[in-house]
């Protein structure tokens, strides 16, 4: 299977994915499935398959065919070795990343650290210890208004952050693009550290945040995050942290919303690397980048966070997993919608040029078709389920994380 299916993959990191999920009791509700961590396989597009003209030729009949015919969306995808030239390729894009990538990381003694937006710890002392005290009091007096859902979305998004061990760990799997010493030089080895140091505070800093608000159980929290490093990976993108921290302004609360802001940021440039990287590969190699899109928006690859558990199963009868149950409160948060992943779809549409590509195969113009028409099909289903949303009543969902509170879904 084509190596450049790896860099659509990572594509849909900061694209989001979206599909349809009848709820028990709202029907028709959007249900987000958020997009996989960059995997071994997107190290793989964002450079063998960006630098071998050849590439396109390698792609299997099951890819090929991914643009007309419909796959199960549930099933594993299989990845096959990466031939020798293509790990070479890999490698000879270092001189690329550290020209393009390395500077989107920001210098360790200016970046922003979690205890920075939070009460502030001190020598011990009295005065240290009353200013400690009054911020305290102020974020639990701001935490205080933040609705339920808005609370089951911050869980939501943190427990995916604190996943970050297994996203570096599949990083570290790209043979020719990983870190091979755990102190390499090479630009890839480089952005790979950074990226995981920059993304390593956003759960410490969500995490604490929870913790000193007092609103949610965090031992139920600390369950899920325990399940979720067992069953899989995944990861939240800038999209839902900025809506939050919008949601946070609203609602009076201005430490969730500098918190969210900020987190949101980093994964702004680290979302600015991975599309300079695809548009390098569309520059390189159009034909296989398109068709690799199209074949991974297809299959609707979404985030291992489809796997989270809190270890209590569907207590509330609703017959969803816990994934499904956070993503529609999302959407109807308003924290990550269908909205969104259209917008993004139609975004990176535009960015890459792809209605303007020539010189594609037959089987790159119905992947570039395809791909050209997601954005619009987006809106019409989006549209038809909020039809149909609104001739049911909304259904509610119980999360053990607020100590097992109803939340409106649907």
């Amino acid at each position: 299977m084509m190596a450049s299916q790896g860099l659509a993959t990572l594509v849909t990191v900061k694209l989001g994915s979206l599909s349809w999920n009848n709820y028990s009791s709202g029907g028709g509700a959007l249900r987000l499935l958020s997009p996989p961590q960059p995997s071994v396989h997107a190290l793989r597009a964002c450079s063998s398959s960006s630098c071998s003209r050849g590439v396109a030729g390698r792609w299997s009949a099951g890819a090929s065919s991914a643009t007309s015919a419909p796959v199960d969306s549930s099933s594993e995808l299989e990845w096959p070795p990466v031939p020798r030239e293509q790990v070479e390729a890999i490698r000879s894009l270092n001189g690329w990343v550290a020209e393009n990538m390395l500077p989107l990381l920001t210098p360790v003694e200016s970046a922003w650290q979690p205890h920075d937006y939070l009460p502030r710890s001190a020598a011990a002392g009295s005065e240290a210890n009353k200013a400690f005290t009054e911020e305290l009091a102020e974020l639990r007096a701001a935490a205080a208004c933040l609705p339920d859902d808005v609370l089951v979305c911050l869980v939501g998004n943190m427990v995916t952050e604190e996943a970050l061990p297994t996203y570096q760990s599949m990083f570290n799997r790209t043979e020719g693009g990983g870190d091979d010493t755990g102190a390499s030089a090479l630009p890839w080895a480089r952005w790979l550290r950074g990226w995981t140091a920059e993304e390593n505070r956003h759960g410490d800093l969500l995490n604490r945040y929870l913790y000193l608000t007092g609103r949610v159980d965090m031992r139920q929290v600390e369950v899920t995050i325990h399940h979720l490093l067992r069953n899989g990976m995944e990861r939240a993108t800038f999209i839902s942290h900025g809506h939050t921290a919008r949601l946070a302004v609203k609602l009076g609360d201005r430490t969730l919303s500098k918190i969210c802001g900020v987190v949101a940021a980093d994964e702004r440039r680290h979302e600015a690397a991975y599309t300079r990287a695809s548009a390098e590969l569309f520059d390189v190699d159009p034909d296989g980048m398109v068709r690799a899109l199209a074949y991974v928006m297809l299959r609707k690859i979404t985030m291992p966070g489809l796997l989270m558990s809190d270890g209590l199963g569907d207590g509330d009868g609703c017959g969803d997993s816990l994934f499904a149950r956070f993503s529609a409160v999302a959407q109807r948060a308003g924290v990550y919608t269908a909205s969104d992943y259209g917008d993004m779809v139609e975004h990176f549409v535009r960015r890459w040029r792809v209605a303007d590509l020539g010189g594609l195969s037959g089987e790159g113009r119905r992947a570039q078709e395809y791909v050209c028409g997601l954005a619009p099909k987006i809106r019409r289903m989006e549209e038809l389920a909020h039809r149909r949303a609104a001739l049911r009543e909304p259904g509610m969902a119980r999360f053990s994380w607020i100590f097992n509170r109803a939340v409106v879904v649907g």
